[in-house]
């Protein structure tokens, strides 16, 4: 197959632009030239003038969890706690008799006039069905008190926050390990309804352009559900996929080595979190503020680990007190992991110190740039007077930084 007759970006500096492309089978055959006679008979497809790119490589995506959040009530653009709960409310109906309502998105630091999520609220307009929504950030869950009904009060885990109000009773909001908890144990969805979700997922990221991602589901068992789609024929882009540090264990007892798979599907990190988020309000700062998920040591040990058995370590940090310990942690394993490409995932704000240290120590900076404009009027807020040190992308691309 040749493609003429468009504008054709190549991303190689040596030939950044061409007029037309050969494919052979599943590979880019080269330039228009002597590869065009290797093509048998081959079809010509006239662009028309449109423009032409390489795929696109989404460096962060929770693909299952994604795709079957295109199903629920979804709650991003929501203004106000009223708007919220409007759109919630309007979607009880069609849960079935003992099926939970499920939705993502919201954020309260969004909405006018700033209110915090309440069971109470929820209740009014869901009445005896339980439902839990997910805040926009996967780092807080919002419950009514149905839903919290079905812990009989265990919510509490190390690492994990549960809000509580004046009387000391759940206010309905759980963050971190605590949201996580709670939605392994009573909200995971089946295999087959995330197979469902990801075949239509996946024609969207193939409208979208994206060829390629790194995949964060691991701890839901993401694996065997691409497996599946792979044995079936209908993987139609390559897969990263983590698997979470707690793993380590199993990893090293079947010596399983990095980059296992095949040209689709390729399992080859570990992820770790090191802190919360800017939305929960659970980021750690130089301040002393947040929650801290994973130590600075205890981080030094993973990388060590993984290290050994030739896994590189992503780690989710987001304020600047994370960021450097992330940081330090990769700065005392250095000589261990040489040869593995570590990586940090946001880097949302940093110490203007710091900014360096990522090209200093060949540490990947995987930074997702919608995060600025959509965080724009809440890290202002919560962020005031630090803000010049958030998003810093430029900075760390000017610094060397390998940005992902």
């Amino acid at each position: 197959m040749i493609l003429e007759n468009g504008v054709i970006h190549t991303l190689d500096p040596s030939m950044p632009a061409a007029r037309a492309l050969p494919i052979a089978g599943q590979r880019i055959a080269g330039g228009i030239g002597t590869h065009e006679t290797a093509l048998a008979s081959p079809e010509r497809i006239d662009l028309g003038g449109r423009c032409v790119v390489p795929g696109f490589n989404d460096a962060h995506v929770h693909f299952p969890t994604w795709a079957v959040a295109q199903r629920e009530v979804r709650l991003e653009d929501t203004a106000s706690l009223d708007e919220a709960l409007a759109r919630v409310g309007a979607a009880v109906g069609a849960v079935e008799p003992g099926r939970w309502l499920r939705g993502r998105g919201w954020r309260s630091g969004d909405w006018t006039p700033p209110v915090d999520p309440t069971r109470e609220a929820l209740d009014a307009v869901t009445g005896e069905t339980p439902a839990a929504l997910m805040a926009r950030d996967y780092h807080s869950l919002w419950l009514n008190s149905a839903a919290l009904a079905q812990s009989d009060g265990d919510l509490a885990v190390e690492g994990g926050v549960v809000e509580l109000d004046e009387r000391g009773e759940p206010t309905g909001v759980l963050r971190e390990e605590s949201a996580w908890t709670f939605r392994d144990r009573y909200l995971r969805p089946t295999d087959d309804e995330f197979i469902e979700a990801m075949r239509e997922g996946l024609k969207l990221t193939a409208a979208r352009g994206v060829t390629a991602l790194h995949d964060k589901d691991g701890w839901l068992g993401a694996p065997r559900l691409w497996q599946r789609l792979l044995d079936d024929g209908l993987l139609t882009l390559r897969v990263w996929q983590s698997l979470p540090a707690e793993h380590l264990d199993r990893i090293d007892e079947l010596a399983l080595p990095a980059g296992i798979g095949g040209d689709l599907l390729r399992i080859g990190y570990l992820k770790v979190f090191m802190d919360g988020t800017l939305g929960s309000q659970t980021a750690r700062l130089l301040d002393g503020s947040g929650v801290e998920i994973t130590s600075r040591d205890d981080l030094a040990e993973i990388v060590r680990r993984g290290a050994r058995s030739g896994w590189p370590v992503a780690v989710h940090a987001i304020g600047d007190a994370a960021n450097r310990d992330a940081l330090d942690a990769f700065e005392q394993t250095r000589e261990e992991w040489q040869g593995l490409r570590p990586r940090i995932e946001h880097a949302q704000l940093l110490a203007e110190e710091d900014v360096p240290r990522f090209a200093e120590l060949g540490v990947a900076a995987s930074v997702q740039f919608s995060h600025a404009p959509s965080d724009r009027d809440i890290a202002d807020r919560l962020w005031a007077g630090k803000t010049h040190l958030a998003y810093a992308y430029r900075s760390l691309l000017e610094s060397g930084a390998l940005l992902a």
